[in-house]
């Protein structure tokens, strides 16, 4: 099966924008995870309540207040634009994936650190959401388009059907090899562990 340069960039975006968010996020959430089940003190229900808000919120909400906030006239935008360049960047992309995850992640290492099912740990790796970053940094080829924007824009042009096919399958090929991998970890860590 040969990927078109459409194809390749928006793999390429998607994988930079996924691994840099969870790069970036991960070491929050297992902090934001640990203090949420290991300590006790007053307004932790108000951080728990902060934590899950991009759950709740409407996905368009998200990439607006990312924008007015994070965006190049934004509150602290303007700093993090000259820094990182993040409007209408990937970098965008990835901070706006990893604010729309974040919820997901720390309830996953939180049940996890509480010694519940493992499988929400899984199911949280595999959910993705585009609306909060094509608000945010928009829908722009070889820069912000990953797979689900790349796809949203196919399915609105006609006769580009089959284009669209092509990259669910690839998403769902990534997505199996995620878990895959997910689950190969999971069970070496154990073996590790002697668990």
């Amino acid at each position: 099966m040969m990927l078109t340069d459409y194809e390749w960039q928006a793999i390429e975006l998607s994988l930079k924008v996924s691994i840099t968010a969870v790069i970036f996020s991960l070491p929050l959430g297992i902090l934001a995870a640990w203090v949420l089940v290991r300590c006790r003190f007053p307004g932790k229900s108000l951080l728990d309540s902060i934590i899950y808000l991009p759950l709740v919120l409407p996905p368009v909400v998200i990439g607006y207040l990312l924008l007015i906030g994070m965006g190049r006239t934004g509150i602290i935008g303007q700093w993090l634009y000259e820094w990182f360049g993040l409007s209408f960047s990937w970098r965008g992309a990835a901070l706006a994936s990893a604010v729309i995850a974040f919820p997901l992640m720390v309830r996953a290492i939180r049940l996890a650190l509480e010694a519940v099912d493992t499988r929400l740990e899984l199911a949280a790796r595999t959910l993705g959401e585009f609306g909060a970053t094509i608000t945010f940094v928009s829908n722009i080829p070889g820069e912000t388009r990953t797979i689900p924007s790349a796809m949203y824009t196919l399915i609105q042009t006609p006769g580009a059907g089959a284009d669209a096919v092509r990259l669910c399958v690839i998403a769902i090929l990534l997505s199996m090899a995620s878990l895959l991998l997910s689950e190969w970890l999971t069970r070496w860590g154990r073996k590790r562990l002697g668990v």
